[in-house]
C-alpha cells in the first residue's frame, strides 16, 4: 500500500512544483485507539520534548522554524529516545482525550525528528527510503515504535489516529514533516492545556505566511496540504477558502475576499535545516 508522499513522489513532481497528481489517504480510524477515559486526571509529562525544541529549533528570520540537526549532541539524541520511549510505555486508553491528542502529536513530531537524526546529513526526508514496499520512498511507512504492543508509524499517527478521531484541519499545521514547506515545528511541546490555543497560533502563522497562502493579481496559491487534503478543509476550494479567511490577517484578508477558486498550490520538500541560516 502507498503512503501519502509515495504516491505523490511516483507523481513524478520535483521538490518545489505542485504535488497534486495524487490525492492523499483518506482519515480511516485504527478502533483499535478510540478507547479514552474521559474522568482520568493523569498527565503525561513533555518536559523533555520541550527542553529539546527548546534547544534546537530556530525561529529564522523568514518565518520557517529550523531544526539544527548538526548540533544536536549525543546526549539530546539519548534524551529524544528516552522520551519517545516514555510515550510509547503510556497506556494510551486510560488517558482523556486531550492528553492522547498531546501524546500522539508530540510522538509524531520526536519521531519525524529522530529519523531524521538517525539519516543526517540528508537534503530532504524523502532521502530517508525506509517505508516497506517496491515503490515507497520516505520514512512515513515505516512501523518506527510500539506502542500498547502495536507497532505504529507516522502515517499510522496521521491518517488512523490523530485525523479520524478529532477530525480537525488544524491537525496539518501541528504534525511536522521535516520540510520547508510544512507548517513550522514549534518550539513548545503541546500539551492538553495548550493545544487549542497552539493549533489556532499555528494556523494563523502558516495561513499568513507565503508558503500557506498568497493572492497575486487575484489568484490564490496555496500550499499543496489544502489540496491533498482537501476533505479536511471542506471538501473543496470554498470549503479551503472559507478556513483561509478564518484565520487570515491583513493584507490576505482583504485580497481573499474576491477569491473563489485555488488558482495553484506548491510545496517546498527540502530539508528544515538550521545549518547555513541565521537564527
Amino acid at each position: 500500500m502507498l503512503t501519502r508522499r509515495s504516491a505523490l513522489l511516483l507523481a513524478g513532481a520535483a521538490a518545489g512544483a505542485p504535488l497534486t497528481a495524487m490525492a492523499a489517504p483518506k482519515a480511516e480510524l485504527w478502533a483499535r485507539w478510540q478507547a479514552q477515559d474521559a474522568s482520568s486526571t493523569q498527565r503525561i509529562d513533555h518536559g523533555a520534548w520541550d527542553a529539546f525544541l527548546k534547544r534546537h529549533v530556530v525561529a529564522s528570520p523568514d518565518g520557517v522554524n529550523r531544526v539544527g540537526y548538526a548540533r544536536v549532541s549525543g546526549s539530546d539524541k539519548a534524551g529524544l529516545d528516552a522520551y519517545i520511549q516514555s510515550l510509547a510505555g503510556a497506556v494510551v486508553g486510560k488517558l482523556n482525550r486531550g492528553e492522547q491528542r498531546a501524546l500522539w502529536t508530540n510522538l509524531y513530531n520526536a519521531l519525524t525528528v529522530q529519523v531524521v537524526l538517525g539519516a543526517y546529513p540528508v537534503k530532504s526526508i524523502r532521502d530517508i527510503k525506509i517505508s516497506p514496499g517496491l515503490f515507497s520512498s520516505g520514512p512515513w511507512g515505516k512501523k518506527l515504535v510500539k506502542v500498547e504492543g502495536e507497532e505504529v508509524s507516522l502515517d499510522d499517527i496521521e491518517h488512523r489516529i490523530l485525523r479520524p478521531i478529532w477530525k480537525d484541519p488544524r491537525t496539518h499545521y501541528a504534525v511536522n514533516c521535516a520540510s520547508i514547506g510544512c507548517p513550522n515545528l514549534p518550539r513548545d511541546a503541546f500539551t492538553a492545556g495548550t493545544m487549542n490555543a497552539m493549533l489556532d497560533a499555528a494556523a494563523r502563522a502558516f495561513v499568513n505566511h507565503a508558503r500557506g497562502a498568497a493572492v497575486k493579481d487575484g489568484r490564490l496559491t496555496t500550499s499543496s496540504i489544502y489540496v491533498w487534503f482537501k476533505d479536511d478543509f471542506g471538501g473543496n476550494d470554498e470549503g479551503v477558502i472559507d478556513h483561509l479567511k478564518r484565520f487570515a490577517a491583513a493584507p490576505l484578508a482583504e485580497a481573499l475576499a474576491g477569491v473563489t477558486r485555488i488558482g495553484t498550490d506548491q510545496y517546498d520538500w527540502a530539508l528544515n535545516d538550521a545549518r547555513g541560516t541565521a537564527g
